[in-house]
């Protein structure tokens, strides 16, 4: 049931992200060796294989002001789309998904030592947009030649098209699961009675042995 509704809950959130459409998740990161929880920050987000991804991070400050700011973006199977290192002003790195897996985006703020660093953070302006969001349709429209209707209908046409996918990949994942349940439920009966029936065997055994030994002993 827990399951059920974490996959409830997935589809939710990926309806609202399709409704509302991309924003950028801002948020500074303090400067550190790189090792501590403080100099690292990672973004999680789900994507379905073969789907486009374009990532953008705005990031302030400049390259040799102490600070060195890292960039990480890799799969959970263990693809690796982008490693950017001492990024400032705007990076952006697009990739297409190798696999149906959750991708985290890592930064790492480390400082350098070459200088003093008065306020040793670094402000991150991150965007994630994912399939139909991650195409230029500006570009589509001039190059189709496509009026902005037209383009705008596309558009909610190939989210509607990842929805739908979306939900057909819940789907087989609960049925999945829910076999792995039966099958999890069938093993566990089978246990129980092999159980109780060894359980009883031995009871039987202990008062048969129990009972010759008593006789040779002559105690009844």
């Amino acid at each position: 049931m827990a399951r059920l509704r974490s996959l409830l809950q997935h589809l939710c959130s990926m309806l609202l992200l399709l409704a509302v459409g991309s924003h950028a998740l801002k948020f500074d990161i303090k400067a550190g060796s790189g090792n501590d929880k403080e100099s690292r920050r990672c973004v999680r987000n789900f994507v379905s294989r073969d789907m486009l991804v374009v990532v953008t991070a705005i990031v302030d400050g400049y390259k040799g002001d102490g600070m060195q700011l890292n960039m990480h973006i890799w799969d959970a199977t263990g693809n690796e789309y982008g490693k950017p290192k001492d990024i400032a002003g705007e990076q952006r790195i697009v990739f297409t998904a190798l696999a149906d897996a959750p991708f985290d985006v890592c930064f790492e703020n480390i400082l350098t030592g070459s200088r003093h660093v008065q306020h040793p953070y670094r402000h991150i302006e991150l965007d994630v947009d994912i399939g139909a969001d991650a195409k230029d349709w500006s570009a589509i429209q001039a190059t189709e030649k496509l009026k902005p209707v037209e383009a705008e209908l596309r558009r909610i046409e190939e989210l509607t098209a990842e929805i739908v996918t979306e939900m057909d990949y819940l789907r087989t994942r609960e049925q999945t699961l829910r076999d792995t349940n039966e099958s999890t439920n069938n093993r566990v009966k089978w246990f129980g009675l092999c159980t109780t029936f060894l359980l009883v065997a031995l009871w039987a055994w202990q008062i048969m042995y129990l009972r010759a030994y008593f006789r040779s002993k002559h105690l009844i």
